[in-house]
């Protein structure tokens, strides 16, 4: 097993952003995080509203995670560790630093073998999701955040293409001066050490910045991964105008470990495919972004407030896969080495409107955002094909240059028709065009383009039926283009862009409730989907993946949240998530590789790979000011079809898992507060994610065994 993943030399390593990016009010209707927000601010969001509000009074099904449950989950590395406490959201960790988190909401995703597709992720307002609908969470900062938001169901198509849900992370301005520094050490290597400032600079000025390393060896071999971070925000607020600049870096080299076919994971999670060590699989990302934003507030009349913000970074990729070096002898293949250098930027203009009298507010806007791939291919040996040293990077197998670019309109207004009804109104109308330029022509020309245009609307009421009762209903039509990946291949393996592949509509419903009664809180949510042209996997293999539109899917299923916090020390949370995701139409699927023609049906009723039928999580916790705050929680998940095929399953499974937490004064100023977590305490072995539709049946990711942390925050006044 190797302690350190190896750095090798890759096609180009990403540069510096160039521009300044925005950090409020990028996706549709989305107001600027205010600089002081109210005291109950663990429960305002702005996601899917026209204005500032508490969460018990969106008319949509939206979850926040503040900054205490993310502290309390773990060592603040993944999202995964706590937006498990989300109804309807799949988070899982593939416990593998060279691939994303596997992430689907309501079934939406859930296709995803790598990053993370159908849904809209932004970080302080930024675009974490390209304009083709493809983004990734491994440069979120965690340990910053102030909240995160997730929007899911109908609202969530006012944010563009492949809306299948949104997940908001924001950071806050500083209050006061301050000084941190954290150390987390933890079972399979695990070593973390933060550090932070956050200060008023005063003249209405305030920054915070801070930088992180993490190392980790893994529970498999092949699985090391180090993962550096850094961060900056510089706020700037006045009479009327509010200014933000946010800059961030992540430097990340992980090897990977491969999935497992069914015989080996059954051998246990300590296993590794031959192929990852034969190879040394592995993948090297660099990314640097800025953002800027200025919001100005009118003093009279019905315009209250305009914004503007911009975005650039840039990042790049490089990663070595485990291809034969025979299969890459085809002259159309594309090696086994893929590197691109991604250059992305944007901008989004909006206006907020009010008129009190007739209880009616709107926000409206345009946005643009662009992308532009320089992507090359390798081979993942040199020498000899009979003779090869592999895992390194031998000869040029592509050169092409790929572009994504997106332009929206939107609107979203909101009519109060009397203090205990509303009505909500939005549309969202755009434009995506995706290309790709071929520079190697060697084995012909895979240029090409498409371009998609859409209009989303959406309509949702909220009746206050009772003091601390609020029901809500929404519809809406969404859309989501296939990605630039998802383009790049043919299914029949021939060359040339698959333009052939259809973009994804579907038609959302929601009805929910949401009730506070004391200490008591209860949500529910019951919702369709009916999607056409389901876009999905035709064939995956030797990392390269070509997709197919399969007709209708159907996707229904209920939603359940609740609470009890009273004043004593005793507290409790649970959330349920109940989905069937299924196909309704008959398609044919490839038995194996090569494939030149599909052959093998999948009839209708089939469930969709990768989306579980269910999954749970509760907490009981108990907290004392002497003792600190002792928890208890347990997460179970339902099996997983791991193909379209339904041949095999992940199994379902729960865990449960222990916590400690307290926070003390120690001298004048100076404040410590330490966690301790067991997870997974009866050590279980599951599947913590499945690669879906894999070729070669390595569709299993074994979940992490028992794991300790322990993690310690010093905080100090400046």
């Amino acid at each position: 097993m190797k302690n350190q993943p190896r750095r090798h030399a890759p096609a180009r390593a990403a540069t510096a952003a160039t521009l300044i990016s925005l950090a409020c009010a990028t996706a549709a209707a989305q107001p600027a995080t205010p600089a002081s927000p109210p005291p109950e601010a663990a429960t305002v969001v702005i996601t899917g509203s026209p204005v500032q509000r508490l969460a018990t009074q969106a008319p949509y099904a939206i979850s926040v995670i503040d900054a205490q449950a993310l502290q309390a989950a773990g060592p603040m590395i993944n999202l995964s560790e706590a937006l498990v406490q989300v109804p309807g959201l799949v988070v899982n960790n593939r416990s593998n630093y060279a691939q994303d988190l596997q992430i689907s909401a309501r079934g939406f995703g859930a296709r995803a073998g790598f990053g993370v597709r159908g849904l809209r992720l932004y970080a302080d307002g930024i675009p974490a999701s390209g304009p083709d609908g493809q983004g990734q969470v491994s440069h979120f900062d965690i340990a910053g955040a102030q909240r995160v938001e997730v929007l899911r169901g109908p609202f969530s198509v006012l944010y563009g293409n492949s809306s299948g849900g949104v997940i908001a992370i924001f950071s806050a301005a500083p209050t006061q001066r301050q000084a941190d520094a954290a150390v987390d050490v933890g079972s399979f290597g695990l070593r973390q050490v933060r550090l932070g400032v956050a200060a008023p600079l005063g003249q209405g000025f305030d920054i915070r910045a801070s930088a992180s390393q993490m190392q980790i060896d893994g529970f498999r071999p092949q699985s090391a991964a180090k993962k550096g971070t850094a961060q900056a925000r510089l706020g700037w607020r006045g009479e009327r105008d509010t200014a933000v600049l946010v800059l961030n870096h992540l430097d990340q080299p992980a090897d990977d470990p491969l999935g497992l076919a069914r015989e080996q994971f059954a051998l246990g999670p300590a296993q590794t495919a031959d192929v990852a060590l034969q190879y040394d699989t592995r993948k090297n990302t660099r990314q640097t972004q800025a953002g800027a934003s200025w919001q100005h507030r009118f003093d009279e009349g019905a315009l209250r407030d305009s914004s503007v913000a911009v975005y650039s970074g840039d990042r790049s990729v490089a990663q070595w896969l485990a291809i034969p070096p025979a299969t890459q002898a085809n002259v159309r293949h594309g090696g086994g080495v893929i590197a691109f250098q991604r250059q992305y930027s944007g901008a989004d203009a909006r206006l907020r409107w009010a008129w009190p009298a007739l209880g009616v507010g709107l926000v409206t806007g345009a946005t643009l955002e662009r992308q532009r791939d320089a992507r090359k291919g390798y081979e993942n040996y040199t020498g000899s094909v009979a003779s090869p040293v592999l895992g390194t990077t031998g000869r040029l197998r592509r050169d092409e240059t790929n572009r994504a670019e997106t332009r929206d309109v939107y609107a979203q207004g909101e009519w109060a028709l009397n203090p205990a009804f509303s009505a909500t109104l939005g549309v969202r109308s755009g434009r995506v065009k995706l290309s790709a330029a071929d520079a190697y022509l060697s084995n012909g020309d895979d240029s090409g383009s498409l371009a998609f245009s859409y209009t989303n609307p959406v309509l949702g009421l909220r009746w206050q039926a009772a003091a601390g009762l609020q029901v809500y209903a929404s519809v809406a039509r969404g859309f989501e283009s296939p990605t630039l990946g998802e383009l790049a291949y043919r299914a029949d393996g021939t060359g040339g862009f698959n333009t052939g592949l259809q973009a994804q509509t579907s038609r959302q419903g929601e009805v929910g409730l949401k009730w506070r009664q004391g200490a008591l809180n209860l949500e529910a949510t019951a919702f369709q989907v009916n999607a056409d042209n389901e876009i999905a996997v035709a064939t995956n293999a030797g990392g390269r993946s070509a997709f197919q539109n399969v007709g209708r899917t159907l996707r229904r299923g209920l939603e359940l949240a609740g609470g009890w916090k009273p004043a004593g020390p005793l507290r409790a949370q649970a959330s349920l998530g109940l989905l069937e995701a299924t196909y309704r139409d008959r398609f044919v699927v490839c038995a194996g590789v090569p494939c030149t023609a599909p052959t093998l049906a999948v009839p209708p009723g089939g469930r969709i790979a990768g989306a579980p039928r269910g999954n749970a999580w509760g907490e009981l916790a108990w907290a004392s000011a002497a003792w600190g705050e002792w928890g208890l929680e347990v997460r179970g998940t339902g099996r997983v079809a791991v193909n379209d095929r339904n041949t095999d399953f992940a199994a379902g499974y729960a865990l449960g898992a222990l916590r400690w937490s307290k926070t003390s004064r120690w001298g004048p100023g100076v404040q410590l507060s330490w966690l301790v977590r067991v997870d997974n305490v009866f050590d279980r072995e599951h599947a913590g994610s499945v690669i879906v539709n894999d070729a070669n049946n390595r569709f299993f990711e074994p979940g992490a065994p028992r794991s300790v942390l322990f993690a310690l925050r010093v905080t100090g006044a400046l």
